[in-house]
């Protein structure tokens, strides 16, 4: 699957407390590395999650691979995927690594992968999920071979990084164009943030466009800014009646 370009023109979603992020405009090319900047709490995660279809936004209209949002919001989850956001790719931490890479080239053979694929003979099925697996691994930066006890080191023992690469390794498992990634540079060392952005870099670079969400975006990023302009603080604050 391709990288898909974005667009957005004054996308927002407000929900029952009042605007999640609001006024967003942005352009970015297929194969873009698209930082979302912003304090905690400014609607980062969830204008990740509108502009890869899983939230609605309530004003404007947002475009992604040609697919129009809110409307199309299907057709732009069936290209996306998402890694690391909590609540939503959650990874378990009793189960090994292993598991979870079986698990999803699972899913993926059963679910998103043609008919026509699925009559294949087992032996090349299986062939097939084990080249997925390794391509993803590959594409991710997580040699198996490195963690503790291989392919059955439990996610519990992960370091946080490793963990963050076993993440995007499985959204990458479906082969998207568009890589929605959350919290990339959370509770990471100065030089964990630049392997972890060296990652998505490399990974837009070879045809994924990648939208992360993060507190500070590094300067080859297109940026998406969702900190509150003076004007949206001075309405907040007037709208206190305070003013």
């Amino acid at each position: 699957m391709g990288a898909v370009g974005i667009t957005a023109e004054n996308f927002g979603l407000e929900g029952p407390r009042g605007w999640a992020f609001r006024g967003i405009t942005a352009s970015a090319e297929p194969g873009s590395l698209i930082a979302v900047e912003g304090p905690s709490g400014s609607g980062r995660t969830c204008l990740l999650l509108a502009l890869t279809g899983r939230m609605k936004a309530t004003e404007g209209t947002a475009t992604v691979g040609g697919a129009r949002l809110p409307k199309q919001s299907g057709a732009v989850r069936r290209i996306g995927a998402l890694a690391h956001v909590a609540g939503v790719t959650d990874l378990d931490p009793a189960l090994t690594v292993g598991e979870h890479l079986r698990e999803r080239a699972l899913l993926h053979q059963r679910f998103g992968d043609s008919l026509r694929a699925l009559l294949r003979p087992r032996a090349e099925r299986s062939a097939r999920s084990a080249q997925w697996v390794d391509t993803a691994l590959a594409a991710a930066g997580l040699d198996l071979a490195a963690l503790p006890k291989g392919p059955r080191t439990a996610v519990r023992d992960l370091e946080r990084l490793e963990a963050v690469r076993l993440s995007v390794a499985l959204a990458l498992i479906g082969r998207p164009g568009l890589l929605g990634v959350d919290d990339v540079d959370l509770k990471l060392s100065g030089a964990e943030r630049a392997e972890a952005w060296a990652l998505l870099r490399s990974l837009a670079e070879d045809g994924t466009t990648v939208v992360a969400v993060c507190s500070e975006a590094p300067e080859d990023a297109v940026k998406i800014s969702t900190r509150p302009s003076r004007k949206e603080k001075d309405d907040a604050f007037a709208a206190t009646g305070r003013a």
